[in-house]
């Protein structure tokens, strides 16, 4: 048996899902797993397909990550541009939630559009840590986009001018 909800109902639910990728966006992981626990969906996502594990990863917050990872959310869930959490991590520079997205079976050459890899990311934004972690576990350096450049290329190009221009470290984005 299906209950209909009143308008006032559906208004509601829609300012609580706001709410929720507002409090995966802001880190704020109790309010999140208070909600989760009430029934909201760990895969809710925003009106481009941006789930709450990619706003939380994407945002730098490590703890909100872990919560919903361990709560079940889909690792590789891509937002409606074909990116995964583990693609925007690498462009941001997130060293500790690549790993966590790693050990939860993120798909470490995952084309994230255009045939770019969350390596190639990482190497086109000077995000020298995260190439190398990406290159520990495993990623591709033979995987191309769809200019035909291969991450392996990208990698030596931004080695290249982190040489040259004195990149040595590119910290994180910041949020």
């Amino acid at each position: 048996m299906q209950t209909a909800l009143t308008e006032a109902e559906e208004k509601r639910y829609a300012e609580l899902q706001l709410m929720a990728l507002g409090f995966a966006r802001h880190g704020e992981t109790e309010s999140l797993a208070q909600m989760l626990g009430h029934g909201l969906p760990v895969n809710l996502a925003d009106a481009k397909g941006n789930s709450l594990l990619m706003l939380a990863s994407y945002t730098g917050n490590l703890e909100t990550t872990r919560m919903l990872l361990e709560r079940g959310a889909e690792v590789d869930r891509r937002n409606d541009r074909g990116q995964t959490p583990l693609g925007g991590v690498a462009f941001k520079g997130y060293e500790d939630i690549a790993t966590l997205l790693l050990e939860h079976g993120a798909d470490i050459d995952a084309d994230n559009g255009g045939g770019m890899t969350p390596i190639m990311f990482a190497a086109m934004f000077g995000r020298t840590q995260v190439v190398e972690q990406l290159r520990r576990h495993g990623a591709s350096l033979k995987r191309r986009n769809r200019l035909g450049l291969s991450a392996k290329f990208i990698v030596r190009t931004s080695q290249l001018f982190a040489r040259r221009f004195g990149w040595r470290k590119v910290r994180p984005a910041a949020t």
